[in-house]
């Protein structure tokens, strides 16, 4: 490999991690794997942790001082608890040191087509954040096309500062048509977040071409590593 080939494959590696939030959601993961997960995320300085709340104070713990960022999620994965106890979830996790917030919507309202009762509901999740930032998980597995695009209208005029295409525990994951959707129904000042089944680099990049800002995986480290058996075209 080149030297120059080389340099830009170190450029592209730290762009790329800067892009990913180091995911472990699954309900039996262990304070071990949890811990795990975080010295990976600083040895690959991935964007963020993503971890359920109870892992919060834990995370918080273990990064202080380092740039990876503690995310978490609020009324997961079904987005079916009350505006009330969403609210007071956020609260608590930003008090224990998260730093952003994946918030799912209520989809029976979504299907309902009750966009005010939606807006309500991720207003005051956003309300709850203070300074943290807030991701809206559709899950767009869910939706048709027309109900994501007012998922994303309704997620921008709460203030959130993503929308985001899905838990990872529904019945289908990110897909390029609905990151292409997501990105042209909202402002610039907004970003999509592309999450579910991205386990490689093809679908990473496809992924950011399509229009997403972040990434969501537990295959980052897999993925990175990727970049380095690129063949050299120089």
């Amino acid at each position: 490999m080149s030297p120059s080939n080389a340099s830009e494959i170190t450029l592209k590696k730290n762009r790329y991690a800067q892009m990913i939030d180091h995911t472990l959601l699954k309900p039996m993961a262990t304070p071990s794997q949890i811990r795990n997960l975080c010295e990976e995320a600083v040895a690959h300085q991935f964007f963020s942790v993503c971890v359920n709340p109870a892992y919060v104070p834990l995370c918080a713990d273990i990064l202080r001082g380092q740039s990876v960022r503690v995310c978490t999620v609020v009324g997961f994965p079904l987005g079916a608890t009350g505006t009330a106890v969403k609210a007071a979830e956020a609260a608590w996790a930003v008090e224990h040191g998260a730093t952003e917030i994946d918030m799912v919507i209520n989809q029976g309202w979504a299907k309902a087509r009750d966009w005010r009762a939606v807006e309500i509901d991720i207003a005051e999740v956003r309300r709850a954040c203070g300074s943290a930032l807030l991701k809206v998980i559709l899950e767009t597995c869910n939706l048709t096309d027309e109900e994501k695009i007012a998922a994303c209208k309704a997620s921008e005029s709460a203030g959130a500062h993503f929308v985001k295409t899905s838990t990872g525990f529904g019945g289908g994951g990110a897909t390029l048509d609905d990151v292409r959707l997501m990105r042209e129904s909202v402002s610039k000042s907004v970003s999509v977040k592309a999450s579910g089944g991205i386990r490689d680099l093809k679908t990473m990049e496809a992924m950011i071409e399509a229009g997403a800002g972040r990434i969501g995986a537990s295959a980052g480290i897999h993925i990175l590593s990727e970049l380095r058996k690129k063949p050299d075209t120089n």
